[in-house]
């Protein structure tokens, strides 16, 4: 028996190998069947089938080769019977598969010369990497439809208060009222610039910063602001607009019911291979049911807003695991937590 066992065993190369070619062929197929990566895909399918040659097709775009070409009738019935058949064909030397993306047709791949059991799975490799692809995209239409949620949100509060701070300052102390101005339209333009779906932590902190100087000036100055970033985490690239609507929270819900003066302190630094940010305010503090029915989006429409658009636009981005985590209890202030990989692919600043 373990004489059977050590024949049926692969080498460690070739095993690696294979894992190798099935990692790259995902990544190859990031941008579906007719995206720039097609080209290498079927090269690596036909290293990997040792096949004579591999066709990858979609349902209406032309194919994509790697080796010599089927002539055009037979290149048509590669692609319409696994269709048809709804199962792996056999052709000539051609084997030819079905792609089944979500239960629903997707493409063909086909092989001259392979072995049918090995185009059956590296068929299956093919339709997940196109479904992983797809889910990929996804996440990104939800992270870009969210963010312009947000724009369309911020706060007519905030914006009303700036306004009416500087309003009152130009006559007591015109120098402040002009630096003010200057940083509130220094704050709409970095919220409503037209740049790409990422900014670096650097960026962010300097919006922040900008933001923290208004809600001061409204404030009187009995607020205390601090601010400590490690050097090494300012350019990781994060979803644009994040922390600055922890720190809104912060001061709508944290601050703002509390008459005499509060602390806000945003910090950030290296944890492994995470990037951690914290927002702390010493508020009012909320019930931990509270915090998860706003995050789950389930809380008031009031305090809901910023906090889960956020925790949905990192969970987008970054999966699951790297949604918002929210410390807080009545009286004692609310810290929320951001970790996220410093790097991610397609995750870069513009």
């Amino acid at each position: 028996m373990l004489d059977r066992m050590r024949r049926r065993s692969l080498p460690a190369e070739h095993t690696a190998a294979v894992l190798a070619a099935a990692a790259e062929i995902d990544e190859a197929l990031g941008d579906g069947l007719r995206g720039r990566g097609a080209g290498l895909a079927a090269r690596r399918l036909r290293r990997l089938l040792d096949a004579d040659a591999v066709l990858l097709a979609d349902l209406d775009g032309p194919p994509t080769l790697a080796g010599p070409s089927p002539a055009p009738e037979l290149l048509a019935e590669l692609v319409g019977r696994p269709h048809e058949h709804g199962t792996v064909v056999r052709i000539g030397d051609w084997t030819t598969a079905p792609l089944l993306v979500a239960g629903e047709p997707a493409g063909v791949l086909a092989a001259a010369g392979a072995d049918e059991a090995a185009l059956t799975a590296a068929a299956a490799l093919v339709a997940r990497s196109l479904d992983h692809a797809d889910l990929r995209r996804a996440r990104a239409r939800i992270a870009r439809a969210d963010l312009r949620t947000l724009r369309a949100q911020i706060s007519p509060h905030f914006l009303h208060n700036a306004l009416a701070v500087i309003a009152a300052r130009i006559r007591t102390d015109p120098d402040r009222a002009r630096g003010l101005l200057t940083d509130f339209a220094d704050y709409l333009r970095y919220s409503f610039s037209s740049r790409g779906d990422y900014a670096t932590v650097a960026d962010e902190l300097q919006a922040v910063q900008t933001y923290l100087e208004l809600q001061r000036a409204r404030f009187d100055d009995r607020m205390e602001l601090t601010v400590r970033m490690a050097p090494e985490i300012l350019p990781v690239a994060i979803p644009f607009l994040i922390i600055q609507p922890l720190v809104e929270n912060a001061v709508r819900h944290g601050l703002e019911p509390e008459p005499g003066p509060g602390s806000i302190t945003v910090s950030g630094y290296g944890e492994g291979p995470l990037c951690v940010i914290e927002v702390e305010d010493d508020g009012v503090g909320m019930e931990p049911e509270l915090a998860r029915a706003i995050l789950a989006g389930s809380g008031p429409p009031a305090k809901r807003v910023g906090l889960a658009n956020v925790d949905q636009r990192l969970r987008a981005v970054y999966g699951p695991e790297h949604g918002l985590v929210i410390e807080t209890a009545p009286g004692s202030g609310t810290r929320v937590i951001v970790r996220v990989p410093r790097f991610r692919r397609g995750v870069s600043a513009a």
